[in-house]
């Protein structure tokens, strides 16, 4: 088996828990990359953010970004973008806005969120991601609701942290009894992600890899979110890293060292060394 797609998820797997990236990952995966394999990040990070992450590997991916709602190199003419409407994000803001949350909507160079006082614990968890790109403008308003009705916005997801788990709970069953067309996310530490029906990390991987003319038994997908579960169970060799959830680690046809152990460099060393350059393959036509 030859693979000729790398998809990676950003945290938790190609960083370490502080948010850094290790040497050692960085070589392997520029490694795997001037073998002619094709490397893709994988994240709920909105474009910018995964592109910063992109340019500390010093190689050029294709990025399935915003939970799968934004797929494409770069941001001026992406592959594939898909929104929920004004109509709904105003609907969904208004319900949202009955509990004690932070809301962000998020388009591609940007977002909008509402002013709350979080617990001091929840505040760094309301953060999109860490070390968010200056370039990547943020705008509160006090009432979001007020704002989307002066200034109607179609994000690719909204963002919600909770104060309470029980409105978390609450939220997510009256979204899916209220908006059939709303893909609900199930994040940890009370945190909700919405993005159109449909939309996923792997409905975003399987669209890149169409656009590349790549089967998807020709990928290898490493993650460790339950968010990760589809992608890794449906491509040709799905990774799990050593901190992984047991249900991740469960659909997993290999599982590596954690984030903090270089478990990304850990697996591309020991497995694509076995791997001939693709263009060597070309040349030999010992490629279908």
């Amino acid at each position: 088996m030859v693979y000729r797609l790398l998809a990676v998820n950003i945290d938790g797997t190609l960083l370490q828990s502080n948010g850094r990236l290790n040497k050692a990952t960085k070589e392997a995966v520029e490694y795997v990359s001037q073998k002619g394999v094709r490397i893709a990040l994988v994240t709920n990070r909105n474009y910018y953010s995964a592109k910063k992450v992109a340019k500390a590997l010093k190689i050029n991916p294709m990025m399935v970004a915003h939970q799968g709602a934004f797929v494409g190199e770069t941001i001026e003419k992406p592959l594939f973008v898909k929104r929920l409407t004004e109509e709904l994000t105003l609907e969904i803001v208004r319900l949202l806005e009955t509990t004690s949350c932070q809301i962000q909507l998020i388009h591609e160079k940007g977002s909008l969120g509402n002013r709350i006082h979080l617990p001091e614990k929840l505040v760094s968890r309301a953060k999109m991601t860490l070390n968010e790109p200056s370039m990547f403008s943020q705008q509160y308003v006090e009432v979001l609701s007020e704002e989307l009705q002066k200034k109607p916005c179609e994000p690719i997801k909204i963002d919600i942290q909770f104060v309470k788990g029980m409105d978390q709970r609450d939220i997510k069953r009256l979204i899916g009894e209220l908006f059939p067309e709303v893909e609900v996310i199930d994040q940890s530490d009370q945190r909700l992600i919405l993005v159109p029906k449909g939309v996923s990390k792997w409905s975003g991987l399987l669209y890149l890899a169409d656009y590349l003319g790549i089967k998807r038994q020709d990928i290898v997908a490493i993650g460790d979110g339950l968010d990760d579960i589809d992608m890794i169970n449906g491509v040709g060799l799905g990774v799990a890293m050593g901190n992984a959830a047991p249900e991740v680690k469960r659909v997993a046809k290999w599982v590596t060292r954690s984030n903090d152990e270089n478990g990304v460099a850990y697996m591309l060393k020991e497995f694509f060394r076995k791997q001939p350059p693709i263009e060597f393959l070309q040349k030999m036509n010992m490629l279908k």
